[in-house]
């Protein structure tokens, strides 16, 4: 054999030696195709509705789940708190969705002002009148809690008097319904009396939490605060400082708005504690660089935790945290792209990217039920999940949902992985209860994303579901821990 032939056998020797190692280097992350959906357990939960209000014992029986957090509340499902509010499971799934496509009209409604600069002063004002005084406001401003489907219990001033609150982090602004009450909604709770607290005290026009509100009158040199949401819901009265006790510490001077009018879907909820990313929210005024919450079943009585001052654990996929210099309340994700059973959507790198304007960019909201995708992200990921489960029998659209399913004669199923990509190769695959959801409780299941004409799209709570969502304000990141409430 001749040198030159030699040597040719011995390049493509060591060439197929190269080949079979490179072809063993296993990627950072392994995209499982699918994921199997137990359906008799979910329609087994749409029966067994819980139809009863946690005792103060059962409250106070729930420990943190990290050592580090210096505060933790506790975090209840609008089931667990408020009972069985509808007659069949399908009522209540379209009365949800009614209060999502509100919540999430508001959220675009907000983001429209802030990236188009609409002063305050250019929309058409609305008079809501108090038992003391008048304060003219904008009639859209704000995000919608109509949908309030988690909440926490705090005690508000000196000595402490505990009430629910709605958690969200599509707010700012934290607030409860006061007497004097001008026109109050019905609460689970009896209505705080500022007077009966050593701890309360209003705040005057020239102080930085009156200013930095979004709407704000002066009387009698008290700061008045409105806010008002996209369904017709508003807050209007004094805002004061008061003490908060958030589990067993009692933090002083919290900035919360007195509300003597008050209307609109609160469903039971004394009022709201807003972790937005503003400076008037509990975050900023705990002077936290962190914060969690793990989100239970909405058709549980499952108890979790909001937890300030915890770090993201080492286990999370872990996702940049963005900011809109339009508007700082919105915490925004650094998506790159979706899979569905394990295949990339043929979507631009560009899609989840906030522009210039404001416009654009992809939102994680505890308010918003489902999640919401441009229209054409939206029709790929629908096509692609579509032609994965061709050995299902569809069902008609429900709603929002145009993709449904009757597993009525099912009892587990398999169906495509849908998961989130992140920069780095991390890689959230999301439980097929969190986007396969029953809309009844005779097997009709649906697909639980929805398209958006807006250029915003949100992560909901449903996908949400079952996962420690930590936002480490310091860093800019967010981290996606499964299986950690």
């Amino acid at each position: 054999m001749s040198c030159s032939h030699r040597s040719f056998l011995l390049f493509v020797f060591f060439l197929a030696l190269h080949s079979s190692v490179t072809s063993r280097v296993l990627p950072k992350i392994s995209v499982t195709t699918s994921t199997i959906l137990d359906v008799a357990d979910s329609i087994r939960k749409t029966k067994d509705a819980p139809s009863f209000q946690l005792s103060q014992q059962e409250e106070q029986s729930h420990t943190p789940s990290s050592s580090t957090s210096s505060f933790s509340l506790q975090l209840h499902s609008r089931a667990s708190v408020r009972g069985n509010e509808h007659s069949d499971y399908k009522s209540l799934t379209l009365a949800r969705l009614d209060r999502d496509s509100a919540r999430v009209k508001s959220l675009m409604a907000r983001l429209h002002l802030a990236t188009n600069n609409i002063s305050k002063a250019d929309l058409k004002p609305t008079m809501y009148t108090t038992e003391q005084q008048e304060i003219e406001a904008p009639l859209i401003s704000g995000t919608t809690q109509g949908s309030g489907e988690y909440f926490t219990r705090v005690g508000i001033g000196n000595p402490a008097r505990e009430v629910y609150m709605v958690l969200d982090t599509g707010s700012d602004v934290n607030w409860l319904q006061c007497a004097p009450c001008a026109d109050c909604y019905h609460q689970t709770d009896p209505i705080f009396e500022p007077l009966s607290s050593s701890s309360y005290s209003t705040l005057s026009c020239d102080t930085p939490q009156c200013k930095a509100l979004e709407v704000s009158e002066c009387r009698n040199a008290t700061c008045l605060y409105e806010v008002s949401y996209g369904d017709g819901s508003y807050t209007v009265g004094d805002l004061a400082t008061e003490t908060l006790t958030i589990g067993s510490a009692s933090v002083d001077n919290v900035a919360v708005g007195c509300g003597h009018s008050n209307e609109g879907l609160f469903v039971g909820a004394a009022g709201l504690l807003g972790l937005g990313g503003g400076l008037l929210a509990l975050p900023s005024q705990l002077n936290t660089t962190s914060f969690s919450y793990c989100l239970v079943d909405r058709d549980s009585d499952s108890v979790s935790t909001v937890e300030f001052g915890s770090g993201i654990s080492p286990d999370a996929v872990v996702a940049p945290l963005l900011r809109n210099h339009q508007l700082d309340t919105f915490y925004y994700l650094g998506l790159t792209g979706i899979s569905v059973g394990g295949e990339m959507l043929q979507i631009p790198s560009s899609s989840f990217e906030v522009d210039e304007s404001g416009g654009g960019g992809i939102i994680i909201d505890s308010g918003t039920a489902v999640t919401r995708l441009q229209t054409g992200i939206y029709n790929s990921l629908r096509d692609a999940f579509v032609k994965g489960t061709t050995d299902l029998e569809k069902a008609a659209g429900v709603a929002m949902f145009d993709t449904c399913y009757n597993l009525s004669a099912k009892t587990t199923i398999e169906v495509p992985t849908v998961a989130f990509h992140f920069p780095g190769g991390n890689m959230l695959a999301l439980p097929a209860k969190n986007y396969m959801i029953p809309v009844d409780s005779v097997g009709t299941f649906c697909l639980a994303f929805a398209p958006t004409a807006s250029s915003l799209a949100i992560i909901g709570n449903v996908q949400q579901q079952g996962t420690r969502v930590s936002f480490d304000l310091a860093n800019s990141l967010i981290g996606f821990s499964t299986n950690k409430c």
